[in-house]
């Protein structure tokens, strides 16, 4: 059954002497909020060249079939922006909200073609109330089923989907870059989209460019199977990255809210590893210490992880860490239990 924790109802908000003002205190006072202008400017800076350096094999290597390790590295690179653009919106690069949104844009809209208002908007709802029904975003029915609830009451088509959505999650993610395309967008034809004409012509510049780079090197089949490989593997990168934060942990109920603290802590997981990992992940794998500080400068969040399970083992609050095929085998777990109720066995 889907794990929910029943806790009495409180602000979802931090309140001033709580226990997260403690640690955000200790956080503060050891300097992990300090922005880190170097170490972006060096993080945006080989990345880019990265960009470049792919795009610039792109057309050296010309209509050939070796353009699919191509299509790999670009999937590596846009991932590695997309991470990039994730800590911009975050404002984990800079203190003002304008030079965040703007190195947002350009990194997500022009970058790799997502909407970095839309996704920003939707990101922080997820963060205000993680894994809680009915208001984190991230686990509304849709592809999958995150409750039993939500699996049960499904029909046609999503409940097949669901009763298999453990072996079908990883090959489900191949689609999820052309998922978040077109969830950008469905958002920029929205009249209620901020900013929109820049946001759409950012990522139109993408899509154009993109396109067309591809059709005037490539042959239409080469073009088709570049597009789908690089695409295919930039969301399944992008999705392998996120699935272990949450997915798995316990799920709050839509009227039964813990402190702040416990909220972030309770419902996130850490993935074990060393500069690999943080490299690979893009600091993701230290979900706790970002959920409890989201601007906090991710090359911080590894000092401030040993600060922050010390402060919850001290008060006995649970604290997650899992490798990461651990954590995998969890999420799957999970999205195997829950789409129990959607089998013919178990359908009520």
């Amino acid at each position: 059954m889907t794990r929910q924790i029943q806790l009495a109802p409180a602000s979802s908000a931090p309140r001033r002497g709580s226990e997260y003002a403690q640690l955000s205190r200790q956080v503060k006072e050891a300097g992990l909020l300090e922005r880190r202008p170097g170490y972006y400017v060096w993080k945006i800076a080989v990345t880019i060249g990265m960009l470049a350096a792919g795009w610039t094999a792109f057309a050296v290597v010309g209509d050939s079939w070796w353009q699919l390790a191509v299509a790999v590295f670009l999937a590596v690179v846009f991932t590695q922006i997309g991470f990039l653009g994730y800590g911009a919106g975050h404002r984990q690069v800079f203190g003002s909200r304008r030079a965040s949104y703007v190195a947002g844009v350009l990194l997500g809209n022009l970058g790799i073609g997502l909407s970095c208002g839309w996704w920003v908007g939707k990101h922080n709802r997820h963060h205000a109330h993680p894994n809680t029904e009915g208001a984190d975003p991230d686990i509304a029915a849709g592809a999958l089923a995150f409750t039993a609830a939500q699996a049960r009451a499904s029909r046609g088509l999503a409940r097949l989907v669901f009763r298999y959505q453990a072996y079908l999650f990883f090959p489900m993610l191949l689609g999820e870059a052309v998922s978040l395309h077109a969830a950008s967008i469905r958002a920029l034809t929205s009249r209620a989209a901020r900013h929109r004409p820049v946001e759409a012509a950012l990522l139109a510049a993408h899509l154009a460019g993109y396109l067309t780079a591809v059709l005037l090197v490539l042959s239409p089949v080469k073009a088709a199977v570049f597009i789908l490989v690089q695409q295919g593997l930039f969301g399944l990168y992008l999705g392998c990255s996120f699935a272990p934060n949450h997915k798995g942990m316990p799920i709050l109920g839509p009227a039964d809210q813990s402190d702040f603290l416990r909220r972030q802590v309770l419902t996130s997981r850490n993935v074990r590893g060393g500069w690999l990992t943080d490299f690979a992940l893009g600091g993701l794998n230290y979900q706790i210490e970002h959920h409890l500080f989201p601007s906090m400068p991710r090359p911080n969040l590894r000092r401030s992880q040993a600060l922050t399970r010390a402060f919850c083992q001290q008060r006995g609050v649970p604290y997650c860490q899992a490798s990461l095929a651990g954590s995998y085998a969890q999420a799957l777990r999970h999205l195997n239990t829950v789409g129990r109720p959607a089998r013919p066995a178990t359908a009520a």
